[in-house]
Formats: structure tokens, sequence, C-alpha cells
């Protein structure tokens, strides 16, 4: 039975981004996440197991981390360029704060995926075993041979 080759480890550069996209970090087809922040138990199209990683702490930190530097910077260059009133600081920040760390959060996440898939990190370190190549005994429209299924009545 002919199979294909499973390819070896995606790289760290290429996983971050497939996870930052939200695909899976070793094949790239299948789907990271089933809701909003919810990780697949597995790739539906490679079936790589994803159910243990440990994506717990670290995306929430990166994202308050990234989201306080560009709202800071945004903050600082407003109040010493521009006379805006209070009422409209105190009505675009917290909306602006809020859409961005939720925008970030999931993309983050993924990215976290990625790395500790790429580097092998908590159960990450069996790859999928391959998958046999659809062959004449596997599609459910060929003829039975001899000895097929069909033919044991």
């Amino acid at each position: 039975m002919p199979t294909t080759q499973t390819p070896a480890r995606t790289g760290l550069i290429r996983s971050l981004a497939r996870g930052f996209i939200g695909r899976c970090p070793h094949c790239g087809e299948g789907k990271l996440f089933g809701r909003f922040l919810k990780v697949r138990p597995h790739c539906e199209a490679c079936g790589l197991e994803l159910h243990h990683h440990r994506a717990d702490d670290l995306p929430p930190y990166v994202v308050i981390f990234i989201v306080a530097h560009i709202v800071g910077y945004l903050i600082l260059e407003t109040e010493s360029a521009y006379e805006v009133p209070l009422w409209v600081e105190m009505g675009v920040w917290p909306v602006f704060t809020l859409v961005l760390a939720l925008g970030l959060l999931q993309p983050v996440k993924g990215a976290v995926v990625g790395l500790q898939y790429a580097l092998g990190m908590h159960g990450f370190a069996a790859l999928p075993q391959a998958r046999p190549a659809p062959g004449r005994e596997e599609t459910r429209l060929a003829p039975a041979g001899p000895g097929g299924p069909a033919s044991r009545t």
C-alpha cells in the first residue's frame, strides 16, 4: 500500500505565521480554532493532535504588551500635538484599546501554539503519521476484484 511522505517538522517562522492566521502549524490547511479561543483537539487535514498545547497565560501578556505600547504612543502623540476634549478621549481610547486587544488575542494565541509546535514542546514532539495515498482498494466505487469485500458472499 503506497503511503505519502510525512513532511518534516515545519520551521519556526512558518509555524508562527500559520498559527497567526489560524491554520494548523504542521500542514497549514486545517483550522486551528473551533471557537474564538478554543483550539481544536486535532487537525482535520493532517491529524496533528493539538489538544495538549499550553497556550494559557502567554498570549494575553503579549497582547497587553503590544496594545499598551501602541495605545500609549498614540495617546502621547495626541496629547502633545492636538487639543482634544477630555470627553472625546475618554470615549475613543477605551474602545480602541478593547477592539485592538480582542483583534489580536486569537492570532497571538495561534502563534504561541505554532511556537510550541515548532519547538516540540508540550506533546508536539511526535508528528502525525503518514496517511495512505488513496488507491483502488480505498475507493467505494471501485469494482471488487478477486478476494475483495464484495466477493466474500
